[in-house]
Protein backbone atom coordinates (compact mmCIF):
# COMPACT_ATOMS: atom_id res chain seq x y z
CA UNK A 1 0.00 0.00 0.00
CA UNK A 2 1.43 3.29 -1.02
CA UNK A 3 2.27 5.77 1.72
CA UNK A 4 0.17 8.84 1.59
CA UNK A 5 1.61 12.02 2.98
CA UNK A 6 -0.75 14.31 4.77
CA UNK A 7 0.13 17.93 5.42
CA UNK A 8 -1.59 19.62 8.35
CA UNK A 9 -1.37 23.43 8.39
CA UNK A 10 -1.25 25.10 11.74
CA UNK A 11 -3.82 27.81 12.28
CA UNK A 12 -2.43 28.96 15.61
CA UNK A 13 -0.95 32.12 14.08
CA UNK A 14 -3.95 33.07 12.04
CA UNK A 15 -5.67 36.31 13.14
CA UNK A 16 -8.92 35.93 15.00
CA UNK A 17 -11.31 38.71 13.95
CA UNK A 18 -13.46 38.30 17.05
CA UNK A 19 -10.45 38.54 19.37
CA UNK A 20 -9.21 41.65 17.55
CA UNK A 21 -12.60 43.30 17.94
CA UNK A 22 -12.60 42.52 21.65
CA UNK A 23 -9.09 43.97 22.03
CA UNK A 24 -10.02 47.22 20.24
CA UNK A 25 -13.22 47.49 22.25
CA UNK A 26 -11.38 47.02 25.55
CA UNK A 27 -8.80 49.63 24.55
CA UNK A 28 -11.49 52.17 23.61
CA UNK A 29 -13.34 51.50 26.87
CA UNK A 30 -10.16 51.97 28.92
CA UNK A 31 -9.40 55.18 27.03
CA UNK A 32 -12.91 56.49 27.63
CA UNK A 33 -12.60 55.75 31.35
CA UNK A 34 -9.28 57.58 31.57
CA UNK A 35 -10.70 60.61 29.77
CA UNK A 36 -13.80 60.59 31.95
CA UNK A 37 -11.81 60.33 35.19
CA UNK A 38 -9.45 63.09 34.05
CA UNK A 39 -12.43 65.31 33.22
CA UNK A 40 -14.07 64.71 36.60
CA UNK A 41 -10.79 65.42 38.42
CA UNK A 42 -10.24 68.59 36.39
CA UNK A 43 -13.75 69.89 37.00
CA UNK A 44 -13.58 69.00 40.69
CA UNK A 45 -10.19 70.69 41.06
CA UNK A 46 -11.43 73.86 39.39
CA UNK A 47 -14.71 73.91 41.32
CA UNK A 48 -13.36 73.15 44.79
CA UNK A 49 -9.59 73.79 44.84
CA UNK A 50 -8.31 76.43 42.41
CA UNK A 51 -9.49 78.43 39.44
CA UNK A 52 -7.72 80.65 36.88
CA UNK A 53 -8.50 84.35 36.72
CA UNK A 54 -7.33 87.14 34.41
CA UNK A 55 -7.03 90.61 35.90
CA UNK A 56 -9.09 93.19 34.03
CA UNK A 57 -8.54 96.89 34.59
CA UNK A 58 -6.26 99.01 36.76
CA UNK A 59 -8.03 99.01 40.12
CA UNK A 60 -5.24 96.97 41.78
CA UNK A 61 -2.25 98.81 40.30
CA UNK A 62 0.64 98.74 41.13
CA UNK A 63 0.44 95.28 42.72
CA UNK A 64 -1.63 93.73 39.92
CA UNK A 65 -1.59 94.77 36.29
CA UNK A 66 -4.19 94.46 33.55
CA UNK A 67 -4.14 91.05 31.75
CA UNK A 68 -2.12 89.27 34.45
CA UNK A 69 -3.02 85.59 34.79
CA UNK A 70 -3.64 84.42 38.36
CA UNK A 71 -4.63 81.21 40.11
CA UNK A 72 -7.24 81.66 42.84
CA UNK A 73 -7.12 79.40 45.90
CA UNK A 74 -10.67 78.37 46.81
CA UNK A 75 -9.82 76.16 49.79
CA UNK A 76 -10.27 79.07 52.19
CA UNK A 77 -13.99 78.99 51.44
CA UNK A 78 -14.18 75.65 53.23
CA UNK A 79 -11.28 75.63 55.70
CA UNK A 80 -10.24 78.76 57.55
CA UNK A 81 -11.01 82.45 57.59
CA UNK A 82 -10.04 85.34 55.38
CA UNK A 83 -7.76 87.93 56.94
CA UNK A 84 -7.26 91.64 56.62
CA UNK A 85 -4.97 92.32 53.68
CA UNK A 86 -5.98 89.21 51.69
CA UNK A 87 -6.50 89.84 47.99
CA UNK A 88 -9.67 88.07 46.90
CA UNK A 89 -11.63 87.42 43.73
CA UNK A 90 -15.41 87.59 44.06
CA UNK A 91 -18.65 87.98 42.19
CA UNK A 92 -19.74 91.60 41.99
CA UNK A 93 -22.70 91.82 44.40
CA UNK A 94 -24.67 94.04 42.00
CA UNK A 95 -24.16 91.68 39.06
CA UNK A 96 -22.95 88.12 39.73
CA UNK A 97 -21.92 87.72 36.09
CA UNK A 98 -18.97 90.05 36.73
CA UNK A 99 -15.84 89.20 38.74
CA UNK A 100 -13.78 91.68 40.76
CA UNK A 101 -10.42 91.51 42.49
CA UNK A 102 -9.93 93.64 45.63
CA UNK A 103 -8.21 93.64 49.01
CA UNK A 104 -9.96 93.02 52.34
CA UNK A 105 -9.62 96.05 54.64
CA UNK A 106 -12.31 95.36 57.24
CA UNK A 107 -13.57 92.08 58.68
CA UNK A 108 -16.95 90.76 59.83
CA UNK A 109 -18.25 92.50 62.95
CA UNK A 110 -15.99 95.54 62.56
CA UNK A 111 -16.85 99.13 61.81
CA UNK A 112 -15.02 101.13 59.18
CA UNK A 113 -14.88 104.72 57.99
CA UNK A 114 -12.62 106.95 55.92
CA UNK A 115 -11.02 109.79 57.83
CA UNK A 116 -8.23 112.18 56.83
CA UNK A 117 -7.47 110.15 53.72
CA UNK A 118 -7.01 106.90 55.64
CA UNK A 119 -9.05 103.85 56.56
CA UNK A 120 -10.11 103.76 60.21
CA UNK A 121 -11.16 100.48 61.82
CA UNK A 122 -13.25 100.04 64.98
CA UNK A 123 -13.27 96.64 66.70
CA UNK A 124 -12.97 95.02 70.14
CA UNK A 125 -9.23 95.72 70.29
CA UNK A 126 -9.70 99.31 69.09
CA UNK A 127 -13.06 100.59 70.35
CA UNK A 128 -12.03 104.19 69.65
CA UNK A 129 -10.75 103.33 66.21
CA UNK A 130 -7.28 102.83 64.70
CA UNK A 131 -5.90 103.78 61.31
CA UNK A 132 -4.97 101.05 58.87
CA UNK A 133 -1.30 101.11 57.89
CA UNK A 134 -0.93 99.70 54.37
CA UNK A 135 2.67 99.48 53.20
CA UNK A 136 1.65 97.77 49.94
CA UNK A 137 0.02 101.00 48.68
CA UNK A 138 1.86 103.67 46.71
CA UNK A 139 3.10 106.24 49.23
CA UNK A 140 1.40 109.10 47.40
CA UNK A 141 -2.06 107.51 47.35
CA UNK A 142 -4.69 108.54 49.86
CA UNK A 143 -8.05 106.89 50.42
CA UNK A 144 -11.07 109.06 49.73
CA UNK A 145 -14.77 108.29 49.79
CA UNK A 146 -17.84 108.55 51.95
CA UNK A 147 -16.98 109.29 55.57
CA UNK A 148 -20.04 107.56 57.06
CA UNK A 149 -19.37 104.84 59.62
CA UNK A 150 -20.17 101.42 58.14
CA UNK A 151 -20.97 98.45 60.39
CA UNK A 152 -20.29 94.96 59.03
CA UNK A 153 -22.39 91.93 59.83
CA UNK A 154 -21.11 88.49 60.79
CA UNK A 155 -20.59 87.45 57.15
CA UNK A 156 -19.69 90.77 55.56
CA UNK A 157 -16.40 92.29 54.39
CA UNK A 158 -15.27 95.74 53.33
CA UNK A 159 -12.96 95.64 50.30
CA UNK A 160 -10.94 98.20 48.35
CA UNK A 161 -8.68 98.27 45.33
CA UNK A 162 -5.00 99.10 45.84
CA UNK A 163 -5.38 101.89 43.29
CA UNK A 164 -7.50 103.95 45.68
CA UNK A 165 -7.91 106.79 43.19
CA UNK A 166 -9.42 104.56 40.48
CA UNK A 167 -11.29 101.66 42.04
CA UNK A 168 -14.96 100.78 42.24
CA UNK A 169 -15.21 99.00 45.60
CA UNK A 170 -17.05 99.01 48.92
CA UNK A 171 -16.80 102.80 49.03
CA UNK A 172 -19.04 102.88 45.95
CA UNK A 173 -21.31 99.83 46.00
CA UNK A 174 -21.23 98.75 49.65
CA UNK A 175 -20.32 95.67 51.65
CA UNK A 176 -19.28 92.30 50.26
CA UNK A 177 -21.21 89.22 51.47
CA UNK A 178 -19.08 86.15 52.17
CA UNK A 179 -21.11 83.98 49.78
CA UNK A 180 -19.91 86.07 46.82
CA UNK A 181 -16.22 85.32 47.50
CA UNK A 182 -14.61 82.84 45.09
CA UNK A 183 -11.20 82.64 46.71
CA UNK A 184 -7.87 84.27 47.49
CA UNK A 185 -5.39 85.27 44.79
CA UNK A 186 -2.57 82.78 45.35
CA UNK A 187 -0.30 82.40 42.31
CA UNK A 188 0.75 84.75 39.53
CA UNK A 189 1.33 82.68 36.37
CA UNK A 190 1.75 85.33 33.70
CA UNK A 191 3.79 87.34 32.84
CA UNK A 192 6.51 84.75 33.33
CA UNK A 193 8.97 87.24 34.81
CA UNK A 194 6.52 87.74 37.69
CA UNK A 195 5.71 84.04 38.17
CA UNK A 196 5.36 83.01 41.82
CA UNK A 197 3.12 82.89 44.86
CA UNK A 198 1.65 86.16 46.06
CA UNK A 199 2.90 87.51 49.37
CA UNK A 200 2.20 90.96 50.74
CA UNK A 201 3.08 92.56 54.07
CA UNK A 202 0.20 92.37 56.53
CA UNK A 203 -1.54 95.66 57.22
CA UNK A 204 -1.47 96.86 60.83
CA UNK A 205 -3.71 99.04 62.97
CA UNK A 206 -2.16 102.06 64.61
Amino acid sequence: MANENFTVESTSNAPDPEMNNQTVGAFLWDLARVVLIAFVVMVGFRYFIAEPFIVSGSSMVPNFQNKEYLVVNKVGNYFGEYERGDVIVFRYPKDNRQFFIKRIVALPGEKVKIEDGKVKIFNQQNPNGAFLQESYLPSQDMTFGQTDLVTLGTDEFYVMGDNRLASSDSRVWGILPRHDIIGEAWLRVFPLNSFGTLNFPNPTLD
